[in-house]
């Protein structure tokens, strides 16, 4: 029986206005969720997704819609979080998105525009929303990107990259005395200073390679060059290193700080990211309601009654539209015509459009 009804809703291609619901989805999950939606057979139920559906169509009347941007799934950083575990500097810019939206979709619930007109439906999703602009502020004051962290994130980070900085110019400024003296200008392949595995270093000529006292960190891949660390700079380039060790120090204990913060939020985090979802699929079929000129239907189980009614897939300039009258007086209808002459059409347009409003939409 399953199987036969998935069959008649994609017989009515009901698969297709769910695809192009799925469009008006601004989130993944959404989108998923748009796909995955099916008729309802609960009168009660049905009534209260149409109202739904409407009271978003008032809302984009009104104020537009809200952004839903940067909705991510987030559930698994969650849980490791939770778990102890510290998060990547993508995840937790992930959670400050969500917590974002949170904020936004918030700020639109309690903005200009709210009217007598605007119906209360909504509301029960807009009150459950719970904003943290304390720590949004604070994954994105100190993440820049995936692959970066400010300088902002902590004092001591700031500290230590100032020293790194004062460091490299001490290091840089002593081997260019190396490089600029005539005495070392035959076996430098280059005059430059360069980097090998986080040291500075000068390229120095192979055969050369004896007449510069130091540690050799890389060769040229032809052999022809010797990346040589000079004795002079050993000691300033272990100090670097040491500093490179304490900045990658802080910033785990920075991650490991806000993993913990996002953890001791946990619940409300992924609540939010629950209901966000929800609103972002209610105000996609009201995009959907506007994209196809279409009305809220009444339900009724006493009889069909369709007037001017279209197929929604056919374009709007050339779908004929169709007036049907079932039950009441008369519960059989005889459809007939020539070949082409919409007899299909007709039955698709009825078929589709009943289980659209079992739907919502």
């Amino acid at each position: 029986m399953n199987e036969q009804y998935e069959k008649s809703l994609t017989k009515l291609e009901l698969d297709k206005v769910l695809a192009m619901l799925s469009d008006h989805a601004a989130s993944q999950a959404a989108k998923d969720r748009c796909l995955a939606v099916r008729p309802s057979t609960d009168a009660d139920e049905i009534r209260h997704l149409l109202d739904e559906t409407s009271a978003a169509c008032a809302c984009i009347t009104v104020k537009g819609s809200p952004s839903f941007g940067g909705l991510y799934d987030v559930g698994a950083s969650l849980d490791r979080a939770d778990r102890g575990g510290c998060l990547s500097p993508e995840e937790l810019l992930r959670i400050a998105a969500v917590l974002k939206s949170a904020r936004q979709t918030k700020a639109y619930s309690e903005g200009e525009g709210r009217s007598a007109q605007e119906p209360g439906v909504l509301d029960v999703y807009f009150q459950q929303i719970t904003t943290n602009k304390y720590l949004e502020e604070r994954i994105f004051t100190s993440i820049l990107s995936k692959d970066e962290i400010a300088d902002a994130a902590s004092s001591e980070l700031a500290s230590i990259r100032r020293r790194i900085r004062q460091q490299s110019a001490k290091i840089r400024e002593s081997l260019q005395k190396i490089i600029t003296s005539p005495s070392y200008a035959k076996i430098l392949q280059e005059p430059i200073v360069t980097i090998r595995s986080d040291r500075f270093v000068v390229p120095v000529k192979a055969e050369c390679k004896s007449q510069l006292p130091g540690l050799v960190h890389d060769v040229s891949s032809s052999g022809s060059t010797y990346f040589i660390e000079p004795m002079s700079a050993v000691n300033g380039n272990n100090e670097l290193r040491e500093l490179f060790m304490a900045e990658r120090k802080e910033i785990e204990r920075i991650l490991a700080e806000l993993s913990a913060e996002c953890a001791a939020h946990r619940e409300d985090i992924w609540s939010d990211f629950d209901v966000l979802v929800r609103l972002d699929l209610i105000f996609a079929k009201a995009k959907l309601a506007y994209q196809l000129d279409a009305i809220a239907p009444e339900l009724t189980d006493k009889h069909l009654q369709l007037r001017r009614a279209r197929h929604p897939l056919l374009p709007k300039d050339t779908a004929v539209p169709i007036d049907v009258s079932l039950g009441g007086e008369f519960d059989t209808l005889v459809i007939t015509g020539p070949n082409t002459g919409g007899k299909t059409v007709t039955l698709k347009t009825i078929g589709l459009l009943a289980a659209m409003t079992q739907c919502g939409l």
